[in-house]
Formats: C-alpha cells, sequence, structure tokens
C-alpha cells in the first residue's frame, strides 16, 4: 500500500486489514504495523495480512 504522494486526480490506496482509518482521513498518520513490526512480513516469510506487505499501517493520531 502506498499512499505517499498520489497522483492529483488519483484514489487513494484501498485500506488495509490493520487499518483503522481510511488513507487521507483527517486526525490519520501513518505508523509501523506491530503485528510485523515494520518487516511487512510473518515469521515464515509470507505477507503480513494487517498491513498486506507494506509494514505500515494507518491509525488515529492526536484527538481529545
Amino acid at each position: 500500500m502506498n499512499n505517499e504522494n498520489p497522483l492529483p486526480g488519483t484514489p487513494p490506496a484501498p485500506a488495509a486489514p490493520g487499518d483503522e482509518a481510511a488513507p487521507g482521513a483527517p486526525g490519520s498518520g501513518e505508523a509501523i504495523c506491530p503485528e510485523c513490526n515494520g518487516t511487512g512480513q510473518r515469521d515464515d516469510g509470507s505477507p503480513c495480512p494487517s498491513c498486506e506487505g507494506s509494514g505500515k499501517i494507518i491509525q488515529g493520531i492526536g484527538g481529545g
């Protein structure tokens, strides 16, 4: 999943199963995937199902 610098007029990448918010949603940001610790892989070498192999998830930040 690559949500960095999308081309104007193109939709953002779909959310990964571990995402807590839609890409680009206000009050959200990228974080290291807690399931794979940012590697994008499971111990057996297969892609992490939470981040779909990117090593990043979208989560809520800040708030009150």
